[in-house]
C-alpha cells in the first residue's frame, strides 16, 4: 500500500480522510501533536478501518520532527498538509499564533520534502483566499479580496509559497485545495467535528445547544444583505470534502512542476438561519437561538463553482445539508458514550 503522510490527521478534516484513504487502498501515516485534537481519535479511526494506524506525536513546525518521520516511513508516496489553526475569530485576536503556527508548519514541510525530493502534495486550504467576492459563486479564477482576517491570509501567503516552490522545482507538484465549510460526521458516529472549548464554527455549536451543553446559540449578525439577513456559506459533508483529498492524490500521479487550485464546494449557498432551520426540521430537535452582533472577520456571502474540481479531479460532493446535519447530530449523541 501506498504510504501517504497526513500531517493533522487527527483532526477534523484529517480523521475522516485518513479512513478515505484507507477505503482507496492506501496507508495513512498520521503526524500530529493533539493541541487541537483528541488522541481519542486514532482508536475511533481504528474501528472504523478495521487496521493499526502508524502515528507520529509532534508539532509540524519541527523539521526535525518531520526528517524523522521521513526518516523511518522511507517510501512516502505523497503529502496532505491539513496542519493549521483554523478559527477566523481567534485569529483576530490571536494574529502572531495564527502566523506561527501556520507559515512556519508549511515551510519546514517544503524544507524536508525538498530534502528528500518528495514528488507530490495536497494543501488544505479554504475559501476565505477569496475575501468578500464581488461576484458569486466564486470560481478558482475570482481575484482575491483583501483577507478578512488573519486566518485568511495565512492560507493566501501558503498558496502563494506552494506555487513558489512548485514553480522552482522539477519534481513537486502541488494540489491547492479551497474548502467551503465542512459539516457533518462520519455515518459511523465514531469521528466528527470535536473543538477544543467553544466551538468557532456553527454546526457542533448548533449541537452542543441541541444536547444541552450550550443554553443558547448566538447567530452572529442579521442586517447582512441576504435573503434573511444572516451570512451564506456553502456547506460540505466532511465526507465528500475527505473523498476529494483521495482524488487530489490520485491526480497527482503523474504530476510534477504543476500546481493546481480546485474549490470544493456543493455549488450551492445556505444563510445560517437555513442551517438552524434545517437542522430543527431533519431531527426534531429544538433549539434555542438568538442574534447578536456581527464578527470580525466574517465574509457577508460565498459559495463555490465546483466545476473545475468535478471536471479534472472527478470529483462532486454526494450527500446533501440534511444528512450532513443528521450524521452530525448522531456524532454529538454517541460523544458521551466514547
Amino acid at each position: 500500500m501506498r504510504n501517504v503522510l497526513v500531517t493533522g490527521g487527527a483532526g477534523f478534516i484529517g480523521s475522516h480522510t485518513a479512513v478515505e484513504l484507507v477505503n482507496a487502498g492506501f496507508n495513512p501515516i498520521i503526524l500530529d501533536d493533539f493541541s487541537n485534537s483528541n488522541p481519542n481519535v486514532i482508536a475511533q479511526i481504528e474501528k472504523i478501518i478495521q487496521k493499526t494506524l502508524r502515528v507520529y506525536k509532534g508539532n509540524c513546525t519541527d523539521s526535525q520532527v518531520l526528517r524523522k518521520v521521513f526518516d523511518d516511513v522511507q517510501d512516502i508516496y505523497g503529502v496532505i498538509h491539513f496542519v493549521a489553526f483554523k478559527a477566523v475569530g481567534e485569529s483576530v485576536e490571536h494574529p502572531l499564533l495564527y502566523y506561527q503556527n501556520n507559515i512556519q508548519s508549511l515551510l519546514a514541510l517544503l524544507e524536508v520534502m525538498e530534502e528528500r525530493k518528495s514528488t507530490r502534495l495536497v494543501f488544505s486550504s479554504s475559501c476565505t483566499v477569496y475575501g468578500q467576492p464581488a461576484i458569486i459563486p466564486v470560481t478558482e479564477e475570482t481575484p482575491w479580496s483583501d483577507a478578512e482576517s488573519p486566518y485568511g491570509y495565512t492560507k493566501q501567503v501558503g498558496e502563494r509559497i506552494i506555487q513558489d516552490v512548485v514553480a522552482a522545482s522539477e519534481f513537486m507538484g502541488a494540489a491547492l485545495l479551497r474548502y467551503f465549510n465542512p459539516i457533518g460526521a462520519h455515518p459511523s458516529g465514531l469521528i466528527g467535528e470535536l473543538p477544543n472549548g467553544t466551538p468557532n464554527n456553527l454546526v457542533p455549536y448548533i449541537t452542543q445547544t441541541a444536547a444541552g451543553l450550550r443554553d443558547t446559540l448566538t447567530i452572529f449578525g442579521k442586517d447582512y444583505h441576504t435573503p434573511d439577513g444572516t451570512c451564506v456559506r456553502d456547506y460540505i459533508h466532511v465526507v465528500d470534502l475527505a473523498k476529494a483529498h483521495v482524488a487530489a492524490i490520485n491526480w497527482l500521479a503523474d504530476k510534477s512542476s504543476v500546481c493546481e487550485t480546485f474549490n470544493l464546494g456543493s455549488g450551492q449557498g445556505n444563510s445560517v438561519l437555513e442551517v438552524v432551520k434545517s437542522f430543527h426540521q431533519t431531527t426534531g430537535q429544538d433549539l434555542n437561538f438568538e442574534f447578536g452582533p456581527r464578527r470580525p472577520g466574517d465574509v457577508e456571502q460565498i459559495y463555490a463553482s465546483p466545476a473545475k474540481a468535478n471536471e479534472v479531479l472527478q470529483w462532486k460532493t454526494e450527500l446533501s445539508l440534511e444528512e450532513a446535519l443528521k450524521d452530525a447530530w448522531n456524532w454529538q449523541k454517541n460523544l458521551e458514550n466514547l
